[in-house]
């Protein structure tokens, strides 16, 4: 017991320096301003007297993803600010495009900060520490609202781009080295590959536009990120402790899946 206290608390103090690096490595790097360009999106059409029309409705299965999840969450902290922060990007984007500039882009991607920064933790939580994961939920939530505001202040990015990224190099990571306390790995899999299609199809927004003019490839970047916002939400509404499952007759993990099927 010992033993394996001890090695929790390395792997801990690991990831813990792994994250003071990366965050000191920025000092290194040059301050990042916001390319104007970004704001130019290909699909720029209004509809209904609504500007921006397939860019701003897109996001809606962000608001009903983000509901479900909240009431999914019971009182755990992190899950709770993870859907809160899908809640509010729908909002946040839908502003946002309504008139793309700097100023609406920081309420678009205010809440994506905090869900970045809550998955991060509840990883944290899951797979390397619990007491850690927890603890470490509010000052990445701090960094992750920080990092807009420093933006905000002096047109920096620098550790925005470390909210957005980090967790894309640290998860696989504690996904490869730590096993896994719930059932569901898949759909935390599945969400990384939706996530990945969506940052693809966001790059080729104009070439995808140009293909058929009917939706671009912004708008099917707000609708894979929305199916990677499902596939975490079916990981905590059929999540199970692996520990119990292990424990239970083969059959009657049977029975009590069909039970849940015919309850849903």
């Amino acid at each position: 017991m010992i033993l394996s206290y001890a090695k929790t608390n390395r792997r801990v103090i690991v990831l813990a320096g792994l994250m003071a690096a990366s965050l000191l490595a920025l000092l290194l790097l040059p301050p990042i301003p916001q390319d104007q360009a970004y704001h130019q999106f290909a699909d720029q059409r209004t509809l209904l007297g609504v500007a921006n029309f397939w860019n701003v409705v897109s996001n809606i299965p962000f608001i009903v993803i983000g509901a479900l999840g909240l009431r999914q969450s019971g009182r755990d902290p992190a899950i709770t600010l993870l859907f809160l922060g899908i809640l509010l990007t729908g909002f946040g984007s839908s502003y946002y495009h309504l008139d793309p500039n700097d100023r609406t882009l920081f309420w678009d991607r205010l809440p994506m900060a905090i869900s970045f920064m809550a998955i991060l933790a509840i990883t944290i939580e899951e797979r390397v520490n619990e007491n850690a994961g927890a603890f470490l939920l509010w000052p990445l939530t701090a960094i992750g609202v920080l990092s807009l505001l420093l933006w905000h202040w002096t047109g920096d990015l620098r550790l925005y781009v470390w909210v957005q990224f980090f967790p894309c190099l640290a998860l696989p990571l504690i996904f490869l080295l730590f096993p896994p306390k719930y059932s569901g790995t898949f759909y935390w899999l599945l969400a990384a590959a939706l996530y990945a299609l969506a940052k693809l199809l966001e790059l080729y927004d104009s070439a995808i536009y140009s293909a058929g003019a009917i939706l671009s490839g912004h708008t099917l970047k707000h609708l894979a990120a929305a199916a990677a916002c499902v596939a975490i939400l079916r990981y905590f509404q059929t999540r199970q402790p692996i520990a119990v499952l292990a424990a239970t007759p083969r059959h009657v993990v049977g029975v009590k899946s069909t039970e849940r099927s015919g309850s849903s």
